[in-house]
């Protein structure tokens, strides 16, 4: 979807007419009448289609990769302070010890395909999609295997 008031869309509409907006945001249309000859007015009018093209088109590049400060939460600008950071790591790394003494407690009572599944789960971090393609089955599959 394009916007119907971009100068593209005006100039796009009307092929009897250059159109383009001047230095003060008025429109201006040239016809064939501003031009010597047929061939000439042609030219241009190709060439202002094409030019007007490609601006649109990097116009709609640019605007789904920029985001305007203004429309980001507080909380998407601020910047975790480095303790925070490092506790948060800490954590996890404690949560990752207490599932391998766990799980590593259970073995002798699953199945070398459980306890493998369960050690990626609880220990490696993966989830139940990412061990069924390492498996080559489905999420379902490894739920109803009781392997996570």
């Amino acid at each position: 979807m394009f916007n119907r008031k971009s100068i593209y869309a005006l100039n796009k509409k009307d092929p009897d007419a250059i159109v383009y907006m001047d230095a003060n945001e008025v429109i201006v249309r040239l016809t064939r009448e501003d031009f010597a000859s047929e061939e000439e007015f042609l030219k241009w009018k190709s060439w202002s289609d094409g030019n007007y093209h490609t601006e649109d088109n990097q116009d709609v590049v640019e605007g789904k990769h920029n985001t305007s400060i203004d429309d980001l939460s507080e909380a998407a600008l601020s910047i975790p302070a480095i303790d925070v950071v490092m506790e948060l790591q800490h954590e996890k790394s404690k949560r990752r010890r207490m599932a391998s003494t766990m799980v590593s407690q259970i073995r002798d009572k699953l199945t070398e395909t459980q306890f493998r599944r369960l050690w990626m789960y609880y220990v490696g971090g993966m989830t139940v999609d990412e061990i069924g393609r390492i498996d080559g089955i489905r999420h379902q599959n490894i739920s109803k295997s009781d392997g996570v």
